[in-house]
């Protein structure tokens, strides 16, 4: 078969040109279009989870040769986590190129950000079966980029460092309230207030729950651990 030229563009953006382009295809087809004879890409979401993880595990103890697990397992999750791929997925423009029913077309499907992580790791596998894990890791070495060289040295999520930064001061555990939502139903934005029960508070808005939650904490460990210098 050949490529509509709108994969062949994301051909060129991901580095890759296909042998097999019914793998392309398939890494782009989500459920909500598939059939007997067209299927989606939730199989090849599975297999390139494990590839990327590959990947990036491989890539970090090359980076840092001397780091124990515990600093290691916290940079992994980083870097292989949804967002991550949703981001990575963004750059390249992927939301674009995706078959999708009509409607998850219509309810915003292409800026998705769980759909947009799924059909990322659908492409690495489809490259990694296209050409190999050699292939397939430089690819993702590529498309991550500054990601695995600036990870933070101790990337645990905002929310649990701002928690044991609490516990360990004998504070209870920080409370999360959404301020606000605007938007339309499928691209959301929230507005998420962290405080802690000494009324050190601060906000952050985000296109999902989630990640104002992880901003507003982030933000205000940020600021408390800077008045502690």
């Amino acid at each position: 078969m050949k490529l509509s030229a709108d994969l062949k563009a994301f051909e060129r953006r991901i580095g890759h040109g296909f042998k097999d382009p019914e793998l392309l295809l398939c890494a782009v087809t989500h459920a909500s279009i598939s059939s007997a004879t067209r299927p989606d890409n939730q199989r090849l979401e599975f297999l390139g989870d494990r590839v990327l993880g590959l990947v990036m595990s491989e890539a970090l103890l090359e980076a840092d040769k001397n780091a124990p697990e515990g600093l290691l397992a916290p940079r992994f999750n980083a870097l292989v986590r949804k967002e991550a791929c949703a981001d990575v997925a963004r750059e390249i423009e992927l939301g674009t190129v995706l078959k999708l029913g009509r409607s998850e077309m219509m309810s915003g499907g292409r800026r998705k950000e769980a759909l947009l992580a799924d059909a990322m790791e659908a492409v690495i596998a489809a490259v990694y079966l296209d050409g190999g894990f050699s292939v397939a890791r430089a690819v993702v070495r590529r498309l991550w980029g500054t990601r695995i060289s600036e990870v933070e040295t101790d990337a645990r999520d905002a929310k649990t460092a701002l928690q044991e930064w609490a516990q360990g001061r004998g504070q209870t555990t920080p409370v999360y309230k959404e301020l606000k939502r605007t938007g339309p139903d499928h691209a959301p934005v929230f507005t998420i207030e962290v405080q802690l029960v000494d009324g050190s508070s601060e906000q952050a808005v985000a296109a999902s729950k989630r990640q104002a939650e992880q901003a507003a904490a982030k933000a205000l460990l940020t600021r408390l651990e800077g008045q502690n210098d």
